[in-house]
């Protein structure tokens, strides 16, 4: 199968960036499709295991891509972390969350009380770094378990996105580190642009919207590819 961007390298932030706005949907990792991930399309020198200089721009980009895209970033392919871009978030989390918001999931028996404790405290406290949710929480060896899988079982119905990442810091103020996972609910990160969007479909005409895109940037793909992609 060929993709949108077969040729397409990464040498720059700047690329990644256009990428996104270009396809709207950029996988992180190598998946099922092949050729469609940043993995296989990073310039020598940008991916972890090929760095010879200590930086492994991938993983660095995260945080200023989705500061300065507004972009969506999260636990959404199947357990992997993808890219959407603001534009087609709206439909994407309309179709994952079958038109409902949060209370109205829980109060309709789709949703653990688990899931409710963990999306409460965090869109009270968003944008927050996973370190003290889990402390607000009380989740640890000792206390809460769940934390993990609740947390990509949000980010997969697309009620919580990362909406950042940050860095440890030295005495002298240097970053180290990997980057620490920053929450938030896509409201409040997106602001109006989200929610006037979100739900203004349903979530049957987000879904053929989704694919029509999906077989523009997939040329040739297979419907049951998308529906993976998609579920």
């Amino acid at each position: 199968m060929t993709t949108f961007f077969d040729d397409f390298i990464i040498d720059s932030i700047d690329d990644l960036k256009m990428l996104i706005d270009e396809l709207g949907f950029v996988p992180f990792f190598e998946n099922e499709i092949e050729g469609f991930s940043i993995e296989e399309h990073m310039a020598p020198g940008h991916w972890y295991n090929d760095s010879t200089d200590g930086f492994w721009d991938a993983w660095e980009w995260k945080g200023p891509v989705i500061r300065e895209t507004k972009c969506a970033y999260g636990k959404f392919l199947r357990g992997k972390a993808m890219y959407i871009s603001s534009k087609w978030f709206p439909d994407f989390a309309n179709y994952r969350r079958d038109g409902y918001d949060f209370d109205a999931r829980y109060e309709d028996g789709l949703a653990s009380f688990g899931d409710k404790e963990l999306y409460v405290l965090l869109d009270a406290n968003a944008p927050i770094l996973s370190k003290p949710l889990k402390k607000l929480g009380n989740y640890g060896t000792k206390g809460k378990k769940g934390f993990d899988s609740s947390i990509t079982r949000l980010q997969k119905q697309c009620y919580v996105i990362i909406s950042d990442f940050r860095y440890a810091t030295d005495k002298s103020g240097n970053e180290y580190g990997w980057g620490i996972a920053e929450y938030s609910t896509p409201e409040k990160f997106m602001g109006k642009r989200f929610i006037n969007n979100v739900y203004k479909r349903t979530p049957e005409e987000s879904y053929e919207r989704l694919v029509r895109h999906f077989k523009k940037i997939l040329p040739g793909i297979e419907d049951k590819w998308i529906e993976k992609m998609l579920k």
